[in-house]
């Protein structure tokens, strides 16, 4: 079995936590490279992991006819750029998501990738669901909750309730573009369940600290909304509702609710457990075999897909491009809500 060299680009904390360590522990597998934000950064990453070369800069890891593959763990708004150039340089391509800062750069990147179909182009999917996705398809394809009536999901924490807070890269439309709270992680995964998107969207959205200091410790207009609620319809009449806040003090709440005309269902996100509510009966926690838990094998799928030719599943760049579409569409219908608002 040839070795598949690997450079990685971008060694934040998900890469170490979860990049890193998975590709190490495949065989025939190595990562070779490794370039960051500074060279002293990716020194200490290629020390901790034994890494055998830096790259001052991410371009010099693309370039490097040595590498089958590049891992890129950077913030949202160098994927595009980082993507189409390994495309162009003949590399597999693993992204960590969210997709892209802005839907036409998800829309170029996805054209890239169907310029060069013999690479695997793969995003690393949202892990909220992955031990009850197989569970959770079965129940709806019994059709156990009827007809859907409504899509809610709730996720909010504190995280942003400080206005003294520094601005966090999240916060920073610079690095982040239109992404927004955890809308795109939550969206795909109601989508990855459904398998279609709503007709009609419409949403508000709020900043309540308008600046705060970089990591230079300039004062920065905040663009990204700190608390978002969505609204949309599907074309079968069923509603999506949706609320996420990052400013939410107390107990943080985290779940999808999936509601039918004969049943209910609870995914209860922090807690990792299924709840299932059928006609009059209470509601009762729903066993998912452990066969069925497919769990984190991200770095595992990204290599098997490069050597048998597997379609990536988990997630593709038209899937990537679905929610970049709909993380579009509410930034902009936030944008135009005073416009459809009624006045009191």
């Amino acid at each position: 079995m040839k070795t598949l060299r690997v450079g990685v680009i971008g060694a934040g904390t998900n890469t170490q936590a979860r990049h890193l360590p998975g590709l190490q522990a495949l065989p025939g597998v190595e990562v070779a490279a490794v370039s960051n934000r500074s060279v002293a950064s990716a020194a200490a990453v290629a020390k901790k992991f034994g890494i055998p070369r830096i790259a001052a800069d991410w371009r010099a890891v693309v370039a490097d006819p040595a590498l089958d593959a590049v891992v890129i763990g950077t913030w949202p708004d160098l994927h595009a750029e980082i993507t189409r150039a390994a495309l162009a340089a003949g590399k597999h391509v693993l992204t960590e998501a969210r997709m892209a800062a802005s839907l036409s750069e998800a829309e170029a990147m996805l054209a890239s990738s169907r310029t060069r179909p013999d690479l695997v182009a793969q995003i690393v999917p949202a892990p909220l669901s992955l031990d009850f996705d197989a569970t959770i398809g079965a129940i709806l394809r019994e059709r156990q909750l009827g007809l859907l009536r409504e899509v809610c999901i709730t996720q909010t924490s504190a995280v942003y309730a400080d206005p003294a807070l520094p601005l966090p890269p999240r916060l920073d439309e610079r690095r982040s573009g239109i992404n927004t709270l955890s809308l795109g992680i939550y969206y795909e995964t109601i989508r990855r369940w459904l398998g279609f998107d709503p007709v009609e969207v419409a949403a508000a959205a709020a900043v309540f600290t308008a600046e705060r200091a970089d990591e230079h410790g300039r004062l920065t207009p905040v663009r990204v909304p700190e608390s978002l609620t969505v609204l949309g319809r599907y074309a079968d009449g069923a509603r999506l509702a949706a609320h996420f806040s990052g400013v939410e003090r107390g107990l943080p709440r985290n779940e999808i609710r999936l509601n039918g005309s004969a049943g209910s269902l609870r995914l209860d996100v922090a807690a990792g457990q299924l709840w299932l509510a059928r006609g009059e009966a209470p509601e009762s926690q729903v066993s998912v075999p452990v066969e069925s838990r497919r769990g984190w094998r991200v770095e595992e799928d990204f290599v098997a897909s490069i050597r048998t030719g597997t379609p990536v599943q988990l997630t593709d760049f038209a899937s990537g491009v679905a929610y970049m579409r709909f993380t579009d569409a509410v930034r902009r219908a936030a944008a135009n809500f005073a416009a459809g608002a009624i006045r009191l």
